[in-house]
C-alpha cells in the first residue's frame, strides 16, 4: 500500500501525448531553474532552503503557472512531504540523541571490537551499520571517527583499513535506508511504502557495505598508508579513558547525570526494534490475508510513525530512566535533539516545493515522455539525474529530492516494489562521487588530517563505488522482484 500525499502526479495519458512547444520550454526553464539553485548553493554560498524555494518559484512562473498559484503550488508540495516525513525525521533525532547521551553507542561499540585484531574492519563495518540506523550521518560521523583513531592507534593498523568500512557502513545507510531524510523524502514524492523500501534497503546496503567497506579498505589503505591522525586523534586519545565517567559529580542535581550505562542487549534491541516492526508490516502485505485478524495489528505498529513513536518511548527507558536519567533531562535531552535537524527538514520540505512546482508545470511530463522515446527507466533516470544534482551540489538530500520529483511522473501506477528500487537507485545516485562542495568530504578530511588529494582516493572514489554498486544491486533486483 503506498502512502497518500496528495501529489498531482500527470496521467498517463500526458506522458504518451505528442510532443509540443510547452515541454520544450518547461524542459529549459527546469535546467534553467536547477542551474539557478546551483549557483546560489556553490557560488553564492546561499542557504539550500533559500536556493531551493527561489529556484521553484522561478520554474513555476517561468513555466506558465499563474502567479497566484506558483505558491500555492510551492506550498502543497512543502507540506506533503513535511507532514510525514519531518514526523519520521524528528522521532529518528530522538532516538539518536539518547543512544549517544545514555552510552549505548559506546556500548556497541566496546562490545563488537573484542577479539582478533584482524576481523576488525568488518567489525567496524557492522558498528556503524548498527548506529547508523537511527543517527544521521554527521552524528554517526562525529561518534565512529574517534573510536576509528582510537582503534588505529591501539593496533597499529593504518587508518583507512578501519576508516573506510566505517565510513562506509553510515553511508550506505544515509543514502539507502528509511528513517534517512533522502530515502523518506523521495518515497513521500513518488508516494512509495516505507516498510518495503527498508526491506529492499537493506538487502542492497549489506552487499555494498561489504564491497565499498572492508573490501576496498584493503585498497585505500595501501593507496593511503596513513595511521592515527587530524582531529579525530586529540579526541580519540581520550575517549573511554576517563575514570569515573558513571559516576555522580556532587554538585550534580539527581536525575541530570547517567550514573548506568545499558547493555549491549538492551541497546541493540532498542535500535533495532523499529526496524523489526516495520518489516513486520511490510511482510504483512506481500503474504497475509487482509482477512486475518493480526492484519490491522501489524499495520499499525508497523506505520513508520509508530514504530519510531514505540522506539523513542523504549529509549527513554533504556536509554533514559534505565541508566539515571530523570524525566526533567530526558525532556531537555528530547528538545535539544530536533535542533540541529531543523536545517535539514527546511531542505526536504522545499524541495518538495520544488518538486511539485516542476510536476505542475508540466517538467516531470516532459523527461517522462524522452525517457519513453529512449526507452530510459525511471531507474536509470532518477539514477543519472541524481548523480548530476549531487555532482553539483554536493548535498545527498537535495539530489534525492529533487531527483524524485523530476521521475515522478515516470514511475506513477507502477507496483510499491519498483517505486522502492526506484527510491533505493535515487539514493545511490545521490552519493556519487562526495568531492570539495560536500561538507562530509571536509568532515572526513580534516577528521583523518588527509590532504584534498587522499581525501579524493579514499573517501570520494568509496561514495562512487557505493554509488556503482547500488545502481547495479538495484537493478539486479528488479529482473527478480
Amino acid at each position: 500500500m503506498g502512502l497518500a500525499y496528495g501529489i498531482g502526479l500527470v496521467a498517463e495519458a500526458d506522458v504518451n501525448a505528442p510532443w509540443n512547444g510547452h515541454d520544450t520550454r518547461v524542459l529549459i526553464v527546469a535546467v534553467l531553474g536547477i542551474a539557478v539553485i546551483v549557483a546560489l548553493i556553490v557560488a553564492f554560498k546561499v542557504h539550500a532552503f533559500l536556493s531551493l524555494t527561489i529556484g521553484a518559484l522561478f520554474v513555476g512562473v517561468a513555466s506558465g503557472i499563474g502567479a497566484g498559484a506558483v505558491t500555492k503550488s510551492y506550498e502543497n508540495g512543502v507540506g506533503s512531504v513535511l507532514g510525514y516525513v519531518g514526523v519520521l525525521i524528528a522521532l529518528g533525532a530522538m532516538v539518536g540523541k539518547l543512544l549517544a547521551d545514555s552510552g549505548g553507542a559506546d556500548q556497541v561499540v566496546d562490545t563488537i571490537l573484542r577479539g582478533r585484531s584482524g576481523a576488525l574492519p568488518w567489525k567496524m563495518a557492522l558498528i556503524a551499520f548498527i548506529i547508523g540506523i537511527p543517527m544521521f550521518f554527521e552524528i554517526g560521523l562525529v561518534l565512529l571517527i574517534p573510536v576509528v583513531v582510537l582503534a588505529v592507534r591501539r593496533t597499529g593498523a593504518r587508518a583507512m583499513l578501519l576508516g573506510i568500512p566505517a565510513l562506509a557502513g553510515l553511508s550506505v545507510l544515509h543514502g539507502f535506508v528509511p528513517p534517512h531524510p533522502g530515502p523518506l523524502a523521495a518515497i513521500g514524492v513518488l508516494g512509495g511504502n516505507v516498510g518495503i523500501t527498508l526491506a529492499l534497503g537493506l538487502l542492497v546496503a549489506i552487499p555494498t557495505v561489504i564491497v565499498a567497506g572492508p573490501l576496498f579498505g584493503r585498497l585505500a589503505a595501501k593507496w593511503v598508508p596513513i595511521g592515527a591522525a587530524g582531529t579525530a586523534l586529540e579526541v580519540g586519545e581520550g575517549h573511554h579513558e576517563i575514570e569515573g565517567e558513571h559516576s555522580t559529580p556532587k554538585d550534580a542535581a539527581p536525575g541530570s547525570v547517567r550514573t548506568r550505562t545499558p547493555s549491549f542487549t538492551a541497546t541493540i534491541v532498542t535500535v533495532l526494534f523499529p526496524v523489526a516492526l516495520m518489516l513486520l508490516k511490510a511482510a504483512s502485505d506481500v503474504w497475509m490475508s487482509k482477512e486475518n485478524a493480526l492484519y490491522p495489528v501489524l499495520q499499525f505498529v508497523g506505520d513508520p510513525v509508530v514504530a519510531l513513536l514505540i522506539a523513542v518511548l523504549l529509549a527513554m527507558f533504556t536509554f533514559g530512566t534505565g541508566v539515571g536519567f530523570g524525566i526533567p533531562e530526558l525532556s531537555r535531552k528530547i528538545g535539544e535533539s530536533l535542533l540541529p535537524i531543523s536545517g535539514v527538514m527546511l531542505i526536504v520540505g522545499a524541495g518538495g516545493g520544488f518538486k511539485q512546482v516542476l510536476v505542475d508545470g508540466g517538467t516531470g511530463t516532459a523527461i517522462a515522455k524522452i525517457a519513453i522515446a529512449a526507452n530510459l527507466s525511471a531507474l536509470l533516470l532518477g539514477w543519472i539525474v541524481a548523480v548530476l544534482i549531487r555532482l553539483a551540489t554536493g548535498s545527498a538530500t537535495v539530489a534525492t529530492v529533487t531527483a524524485a520529483g523530476i521521475v515522478a511522473p515516470l514511475a506513477a501506477g507502477e507496483s510499491t516494489t519498483y517505486l522502492a528500487l526506484v527510491v533505493l537507485a535515487i539514493g545511490a545516485g545521490s552519493l556519487f562521487f562526495s568531492h570539495v562542495n560536500d561538507a562530509g568530504f571536509w568532515l572526513v578530511k580534516e577528521y583523518f588530517g588527509m590532504t584534498v588529494g587522499e581525501t579524493i582516493k579514499t573517501w570520494s572514489l568509496m561514495e562512487t563505488l557505493i554509488s556503482i554498486m547500488g545502481l547495479a544491486m538495484t537493478l539486479l533486483l528488479s529482473i527478480f522482484i
